[in-house]
């Protein structure tokens, strides 16, 4: 199918010829185009600069520090973000993960007693064509109250959009000639679609913001916001976004990206893997930056997670932002008696009790069966819809609290742990999933990225075993995924699915050894072949989410 101008769209995903229809009229593909036509240099901008950044630190051997050139930005106490709509305010629990082309768990989503839902087309979804037009359509029903039995929009949890990051291309969409970016495909549909109708009904359009490494990508984000709502007619601030600070490099400009979204931001959130595993990225050839067992040495108590979540507070509060932490990944089991059960929930509410009293307005769950007890967390230790009131004063946070790798070496359970999310999430893409459930949690693009990013870092440095002094080599990482398949094999029931299993294990390995980082493994497998191929012979609805 060809749109306006010189723009090109791969025909419908079979059994899904109505929603693409309604999705992709005359009208939404002559906004797309001018969307993308007018932004797509930009993105090319930003996305070299990365490159250019990471060449400069390597080939200087510097640490990022926080930037002269806009110290007077951090130095003026004056600014602040525009004050967010009401709706916004009380951010206590949104449900994490959650990639709205699965339907029933959208429909339990929107049904729930939850401040709002990270409607997730990235960490938490696997970008087939499929997903993306079924979870932009659901998004849509949802918008124009066509979904059985859930409230309507202004009524129920609050929808954070969360589109794809730079890194993502959309394959079956092409203008002037280039596939393009994944964000604005996303983003682009679900403004066109259900922006107004957000806006006229007090709950949006919100956004969460992936992956953005520095305060020029925040810059581009605010011009296309400025640009779509003129666009569409909504006034100028309509559009608010939460920013994921998912990379160390973007921690150094944390006052810097509030700035540049001064008129649309909706704060910032910290997370713990992705933002643990851009240190392998940015730095993990240098042997300062070897980062122990996340299993068992990597938690946000640790002095870098730590400063970084009480400078993302510190920065936020200051300037009338709000901040919010993490997705809690664990699940509950079914028996609320069991003592497993209690033993999950201590954990938990622990976790996130350290986050309440650092200041945070807000974090995630999984398990909506988790929503209830962590708000009665937020309701027995804060006061008020938010924390907007702890400026945290007592905070002082250096570039050496940000870099100071925690202490701890490499477990024999670390490694094959690392091994198995590694490959259980190539298979869960394989499949068409974008998160699977393991030994009692769930695990996405996140768990992934520093699952396979341990496991290349740990082969580069020849790290030692704690176990029996085993150094940490080609040989030793090919024999224990062998180990690991063995145990992963007894759930396929069927030989498609060991097949695929097989598949994995050889794309983990290949990731794991390459001689240069690859950045990030989506990005790796989006442009794969087996992966392409996987999803443009066969549908992968209606799969079962492997659970182990």
């Amino acid at each position: 199918m060809s749109g306006p101008g010189r723009m090109e769209l791969s025909p419908s995903p079979p059994g899904l010829e109505v929603e693409y229809g309604e999705l992709f009229t005359t009208n939404s593909l002559r906004f797309l185009h001018e969307l993308i036509s007018t932004f797509d240099e930009e993105v090319d901008q930003v996305l070299r600069l990365r490159v250019s950044r990471k060449a400069q630190l390597d080939l200087s051997g510097d640490l990022p520090r926080f930037p002269e050139a806009t110290a007077f930005i951090r130095s003026d106490p004056t600014w602040r973000v525009l004050p967010v709509p009401p709706r916004l305010q009380k951010r206590h629990v949104d449900i994490g993960d959650l990639a709205p082309c699965n339907t029933q768990r959208f429909i339990q989503g929107l049904q729930s007693p939850a401040q709002g839902i990270q409607v997730d087309f990235d960490d938490g979804n696997c970008p087939t064509y499929h997903n993306q037009i079924k979870g932009i359509h659901n998004v849509y029903k949802a918008v124009h109250n066509q979904l059985p039995n859930t409230p309507p929009i202004s009524q129920a949890p609050v929808l954070m959009l969360r589109p794809r990051a730079w890194n993502m291309v959309e394959h079956n969409m092409m203008v002037e000639g280039k596939e393009v970016p994944g964000p604005l495909f996303d983003f682009g549909l679900l403004m066109f679609h259900c922006g107004k109708k957000l806006f006229e009904n007090k709950s949006g359009p919100f956004f969460y913001l992936s992956k953005v490494e520095s305060y020029m990508e925040a810059r581009l984000w605010n011009k296309i916001f400025v640009w779509t709502q003129h666009k569409l007619g909504l006034p100028l601030g309509s559009i608010k976004a939460t920013v994921l600070i998912e990379n160390v490099l973007a921690a150094f400009e944390m006052e810097e990206i509030l700035y540049e979204l001064r008129d649309h931001s909706a704060g910032l959130n910290c997370g713990i893997w992705d933002y643990s595993a851009s240190f392998v990225n940015k730095f993990g050839h240098r042997k300062a930056f070897l980062l122990p067992d996340r299993s068992k040495y990597v938690n946000m108590e640790k002095r870098f997670l730590r400063s970084y979540m009480d400078l993302l507070v510190q920065t936020c509060h200051r300037r009338g932002a709000l901040a919010t932490g993490g997705m809690a990944a664990l699940l509950l089991p079914q028996d609320q008696h069991s003592a497993t059960y209690q033993t999950v929930l201590a954990t938990v509410t622990r976790l996130k009790l350290l986050e309440i009293k650092a200041g945070v307005d807000g974090f995630m769950v999984y398990d909506l069966d988790l929503i209830e007890p962590m708000q009665e967390l937020f309701q027995l230790h804060t006061h008020g819809d938010n924390q907007l009131h702890q400026v945290r004063d007592d905070v002082a946070i250096t570039p050496e609290d940000l870099l100071s790798m925690p202490a701890g070496g490499v477990t024999l359970y670390g490694l094959k742990y690392n091994i198995a999310v590694g490959i259980l999430f190539i298979e869960a893409w394989l499949s068409g999933k974008g998160h699977f459930f393991y030994r009692g949690q769930v695990e996405d693009s996140a768990t992934a990225e520093i699952s396979r990013s341990q496991v290349w870092q740990w082969i580069r440095h020849q790290a030692r075993l704690e176990d029996d002094g085993r150094v940490v080599n080609r040989q030793l990482v090919t024999d224990l995924t062998q180990e690991v398949i063995m145990e992963l094999r007894t759930h396929c029931h069927t030989v498609r699915a060991g097949q695929r299993l097989l598949t994995a294990e050889d794309m983990f390995l290949e990731v794991a050894q390459k001689r240069d980082f690859p950045e990030f493994i989506t990005t790796y497998l989006n442009l794969d072949h087996t992966f392409l191929s996987a999803h443009t012979t066969e549908q992968m609805e209606g799969l079962p989410e492997s659970k182990l």
